[in-house]
């Protein structure tokens, strides 16, 4: 029997699942310990996933039954274009997942989620060292050849 990948919308039972998957995508991303993300930006960022206000969105992949990866994606707007642009901000799967198209899954929702609500395009960042990444980056999308700069304020 060959498993197949669903991608869906969170819903507020899935917050233990969705937390999980958080946490390993901020360990990842070594924002643990002093530059560990507050808790109460975890329930702000999962309570925004619920407010129709917000423009901020979450989808979970599962795969032979367990939740496998999360996806977080934006809507703003655009001084070079009319519609919304659509920015994903988070990409994670579990570890034991890779490999198994469940990032690749979690890109195509995110952009069929933009092409319905009329956004011309998606983008997101990752950092230089992510090279696993970055080798299905390059398979699904173009290297806009921009480089991010930024500063805490």
């Amino acid at each position: 029997m060959v498993s197949e990948t669903i991608v869906r919308s969170v819903t507020r039972t899935d917050f233990d699942q969705w937390l999980r998957l958080w946490e390993g995508y901020n360990t990842f991303y070594e924002r643990v310990g002093p530059k560990a993300i507050p808790q109460e930006v975890t329930e702000l960022t999962w309570d925004r996933f619920f407010d129709s206000y917000e423009p901020v969105h979450a989808l979970i992949a599962e795969f032979d039954g367990n939740v496998v990866g999360l996806v977080h994606y934006l809507y703003h707007r655009n001084t070079a274009m009319p519609g919304p642009v659509c920015y994903l901000q988070d990409l994670f799967t579990d570890e034991a997942a890779r490999g198994k198209g469940i990032g690749r899954a979690l890109i195509n929702a995110v952009y069929d989620q933009a092409r319905d609500a009329g956004s011309p395009r998606v983008y997101w960042q990752t950092h230089e060292t992510n090279e696993t990444a970055m080798k299905l980056y390059d398979k699904v999308a173009e290297r806009s050849g921009f480089v991010v700069y930024r500063t805490d304020i």
